[in-house]
């Protein structure tokens, strides 16, 4: 697994943006850590889900959204985290309202961890969500759920070899029975306080054409919303010709989240993309 190992007490942890988190709903007075639940639909995120938090869970809506929101805690080492369970999604290219909340929670939110659901019995499958995810955050535990499932099927999954090519923890699971959950609170605690650093993988093909137009849209970007996390990614969602980023960055709305208060947010033309 490409991962390694830092001394405790790691002084950029926690990494969470708790102003971009309280925009979002989510309260952090209370918490060391906030950790992102995401993954496709029928996966078992909801058992991962009821298994960590137990009762301390509440239900609501996403600010300004018809979006169903869950969200509970638990503690672990001595240190408190809140679990928040994103929609159900397949990708995380806002072609629907449960895809851009997803995305938004983790570009603007900056989670500590986010833990990715996969079902051991279709992994090709669900390796497409866990590719995005990892285009935005470096910091992710793969939770590999329905090993039961897997194993009743005579399919072996290879979890090291998973590891090692994601470049993240793997954790197999059977959350219906409580199987590797121990283990998977142990990666999450690992990554959330900086022992763990996770060096996961990213395509790194890009044409020289495309290289110097990623380069162009991120100075731009910059310029535009200082402070924007990952601007790398939203740059190559412009380039794939995704609507909903063309319209926030054009209207200004890529700003709003971002900004430390309200303001008028910027707004830039996207010459790169004519």
């Amino acid at each position: 697994m490409q991962t390694q190992h830092t001394p405790d007490g790691c002084a950029t942890c926690p990494i969470h943006n708790a102003g971009n988190l309280k925009k979002l709903g989510i309260d952090m007075s209370d918490w060391d850590y906030v950790v992102a639940l995401a993954g496709n639909p029928n996966t078992g995120k909801s058992t991962v889900f009821n298994a960590l938090t137990g009762l301390r869970q509440h239900t609501g809506n996403w600010p300004g959204k018809t979006v169903n929101r869950a969200e509970g805690g638990f503690s672990y080492a001595d240190a408190r985290y809140k679990l928040v369970d994103l929609p159900g999604t397949y990708s995380l290219l806002s072609t629907s309202l449960d895809e851009e909340v997803a995305r938004d929670f983790i570009l603007f939110g900056q989670p500590d961890v986010t833990i990715i659901v996969l079902d051991a019995t279709r992994l090709e499958r669900n390796l497409n969500l866990a590719l995005q995810v990892l285009e935005i955050t470096d910091r992710a535990v793969a939770c590999l759920n329905l090993m039961d499932e897997a194993k009743r099927h005579g399919l072996t999954v290879d979890d090291r070899r998973l590891a090692r090519d994601l470049g993240i923890p793997v954790v197999p699971t059977a959350a219906r029975y409580g199987r590797g959950l121990p283990e998977l609170l142990q990666a999450v605690h690992e990554v959330a306080s900086g022992q763990t650093v996770c060096k996961p993988y990213r395509i790194k093909s890009e044409s020289s054409a495309v290289q110097k137009a990623i380069n162009q849209l991120v100075q731009q970007l910059q310029a535009a919303f200082p402070g924007l996390p990952n601007a790398r990614w939203v740059a190559l969602r412009l380039l794939d010709g995704d609507q909903s980023i063309i319209r926030a960055v054009r209207n200004g709305e890529l700003g709003r989240l971002n900004a430390p208060a309200p303001q008028q947010t910027n707004r830039i033309e996207l010459e790169v993309l004519v």
